[in-house]
């Protein structure tokens, strides 16, 4: 039997390129290999939304995104967390075994606490613990994540271990599969490519919106005329440059050392690169955004395999845990 793979995404909407080369391309990889689990973690995003107006929307744009790219809900499992009940039952279970102190000492934990200082609610302190549902739900054997999630990641296998302790061996201690762009930076050069910061460009956006994008985008800081030799590694454009315009790298950062090329040209390459790269993407999307009421039957079909799944692990978890008789 394969292994299996999951992984969960917070509903954010519409995904942008960051998102796609540090995860989506992965995730559409993994399939080849993997039985794959795949869910929009609707609860998660409950931790730090002041508004849930947009949520629906974001969930739809963001299924969207994963289909477009190739996520086949045929060989994948596709879903919404919360449409899956037993995951909060396992979390309360995982509660009990879980000491505070493994959860205040999560370093994402203190930077959300930070940022929110008015909303340092009860999930967001256990949001690992709940992570750690998600993946042992399902017996997960590996998790696609980036560098940041890594914390959470050895939470969850810390977890596993102290329930096989207690309780027998029941979970498999699920490895990282990081991925080969494990964090892109954003449009401004220095963080994260994220929609908080806007410094990102969408999947969807129109090539005119990309070209537009992409002009923002900060460059090599020491050039600061057009004559100037370039130096392609510390710039972000550049760094792009690789994904988009493979074929097409040597000569880039060739022409850019010896300033026989400028970055407003080099602006260019990079927005015709993503747009050529994303035009079937594009048109699948369109096509699917055209019958939401398939969008919505994947994700309710891909929630009853879920269930399947999930309905036997709690079963089994009651049982070890003196929750239910042995017949």
């Amino acid at each position: 039997m394969r292994k299996r793979v999951f992984s969960g995404a917070r509903p954010t909407g519409r995904q942008h390129i960051g998102n796609y080369i540090g995860a989506i391309q992965n995730y559409v990889k993994l399939q080849d290999d993997y039985d794959c689990i795949y869910c929009i973690v609707d609860l998660h995003a409950l931790t730090t939304l002041e508004s849930t107006s947009e949520l629906q929307q974001n969930i739809f744009e963001m299924t969207l995104d994963w289909l477009a790219a190739g996520i086949d809900p045929k060989r994948s499992i596709v879903f919404v967390q919360s449409h899956v009940p037993e995951v909060t039952e396992l979390f309360t279970l995982l509660g009990m075994l879980t000491p505070l102190g493994w959860l205040l000492r999560v370093p994402t934990f203190k930077e959300k606490a930070r940022m929110q200082p008015q909303n340092v609610n009860y999930g967001l302190v256990g949001y690992p613990v709940l992570m750690a549902a998600d993946i042992m739900l399902y017996k997960s054997d590996a998790v696609p994540v980036g560098e940041d999630q890594l914390p959470h990641l050895e939470m969850t296998r810390e977890i596993v271990r102290r329930f096989n302790y207690i309780f027998g061996d029941t979970f498999p201690e699920p490895q990282a599969r990081l991925t080969n762009y494990p964090m892109v930076r954003g449009l401004d050069g220095g963080q994260k490519m994220g929609k908080s910061y806007n410094n990102h460009i969408e999947l969807a956006a129109t090539p005119e919106e990309t070209l537009e994008r992409v002009k923002t985008a900060v460059t090599d800081p020491a050039r600061q005329r057009r004559n100037d030799p370039g130096h392609p590694e510390v710039c972000n454009v550049f760094s792009l440059q690789k994904f988009f315009n493979e074929s097409r790298v040597q000569e880039i950062e060739s022409q850019c050392r010896v300033a026989g090329i400028g970055c407003v040209d080099c602006k260019k390459l990079l927005a015709a690169g993503i747009n050529s790269s994303l035009k079937d993407f594009r048109e699948r999307r369109a096509k699917l955004e055209k019958d939401p009421d398939h969008i919505y039957q994947i994700l309710a079909d891909g929630a009853r395999r879920a269930q399947d799944i999930a309905g036997q692990t709690i079963g089994e978890v009651k049982l070890k845990m003196g929750l239910s008789r042995h017949d």
